[in-house]
């Protein structure tokens, strides 16, 4: 069958070239056709267009580059439209995959299948609406979606498991590495912890978060070293202006080598958070925003939810701490780190936190759950749609 995949940022690249391996195990004739990633691309296919093309963050970004993003969303409908496949499957980003299954339902008879749910939960939820009319079949992620989707709005979606469960466990199963030989591979000190910096995987996040982040590790490099974890489809020479403010080392491709033995891990809000409690890491959420009063209204009074990192949405409780808008100050994030770098009881019941979460996950096997019930599916074969 063939199956048309579009996926707009780093993550989604990361996840949809693990269900694309996944359908070309229960689909052996599998042709796919994509708007993605680099890991995409290694998967096989044919590629049509990367998600730096179409990926932009944030009111003043998106306004100043309406006119490329309405020109990529008439070629993708064209070129979905040439091609004519069994199934488009749309990965997370909304803002950019809603419009394009508005267009399928109105326009075509092709279904929709949307792997890893929007997280309207948080914010739009009136999106809904759109979801219901647009999309045929709903894959979700993350447990407590199902409640939302079909307690609250009683729209029927399969929970598949988390495929970042399944990306850490496997790192972790065939991965042993010890801290002495990572270290010494990467030019680093043996003699000295490393707090891992996670500063997002745009270069908004990086140039809201990375200054702050660095700032607040300066009076700890004595003691321990910085580590930048690259963001894929960002330059180096991105990276160099901010890192003159401490000293740190930019590490590319190693994100999960380096949480491996990381001490302690600064984040910002995204899979990265959940990814740093898979490997077991003390944390801070640190996610900085232009106008940060007046973001923090917004969030008090317009999001629906009561945090923003997956840690703490599917532990239901506070496990890490969340550093958001008005809140990320130089004064709060160092207190917070020396609290995860030297409290053990602090760290301890961050831990704690961590292995109640991962229960709440289920088991591993997210992708080829998935791709089972999309083949399943598009041959007409009916499945129960299973709470976790």
């Amino acid at each position: 069958m063939k199956y048309y995949l579009i996926a707009g940022e780093a993550s989604g690249d990361l996840h949809a070239s693990h269900l694309m391996a996944a359908l070309r195990e229960a689909d052996p004739e599998a042709d796919f056709r994509f708007v993605g990633g680099d890991l995409m691309a290694g998967v096989g296919g044919h590629f049509v267009k990367h998600y730096r093309d179409i990926a932009y963050m944030g009111f003043i970004p998106v306004l100043l580059h309406l006119r490329t993003i309405f020109a990529q969303l008439k070629r993708c409908k064209r070129d979905i439209v040439e091609w004519q496949p069994d199934v488009v499957i749309l990965v997370d980003y909304p803002g950019f995959n809603l419009r394009i299954a508005r267009y399928l339902h109105a326009q075509t008879s092709i279904p929709v299948y949307y792997y890893i749910a929007p997280k309207i939960w948080a914010w739009k939820e009136h999106r809904i609406h759109a979801i219901r009319r647009d999309v045929d079949e709903l894959f979700s992620i993350l447990p407590f979606e199902v409640e939302f989707f079909e307690g609250k709005h009683h729209y029927p979606i399969h929970y598949v498991g988390n495929p970042t469960l399944d990306e850490v466990t496997a790192y972790r199963q065939c991965q042993a590495e010890s801290f002495e030989a990572f270290t010494r591979r990467n030019g680093l000190s043996s003699g000295k912890p490393i707090i891992a910096l996670l500063a997002g995987s745009r270069k908004q996040e990086i140039k809201d978060n990375l200054p702050d982040m660095l700032r607040a590790c300066q009076p700890h490099t004595d003691r321990y070293q910085l580590v930048v974890a690259g963001a894929p489809g960002i330059t180096p020479d991105y990276y160099r202006p901010y890192l003159q403010q401490a000293p740190a080392t930019l590490l590319f491709d190693q994100t999960y080598a380096l949480l491996q033995q990381a001490h302690a891990a600064l984040v910002t809000s995204g899979t990265a958070t959940l990814e740093t409690a898979l490997f077991e890491v003390p944390q801070v959420v640190c996610y900085h925003t232009p106008l940060g009063k007046f973001v923090s209204f917004l969030r008090r009074h317009l999001l629906k939810v009561k945090y923003i990192s997956l840690v703490n949405l599917v532990a239901d409780h506070e496990v890490v701490r969340e550093l958001v808008a008005d809140e990320l100050t130089l004064q709060n994030l160092q207190h917070e780190l020396n609290c995860i770098l030297d409290h053990s009881e602090q760290r301890a019941r961050m831990l704690e936190g961590y292995r109640q979460m991962r229960a709440r996950l289920g088991e591993p096997g997210a992708p080829r759950q998935a791709a089972r019930l999309i083949v399943d599916l598009l041959k007409g074969v009916t499945h129960a749609h299973p709470a976790p």
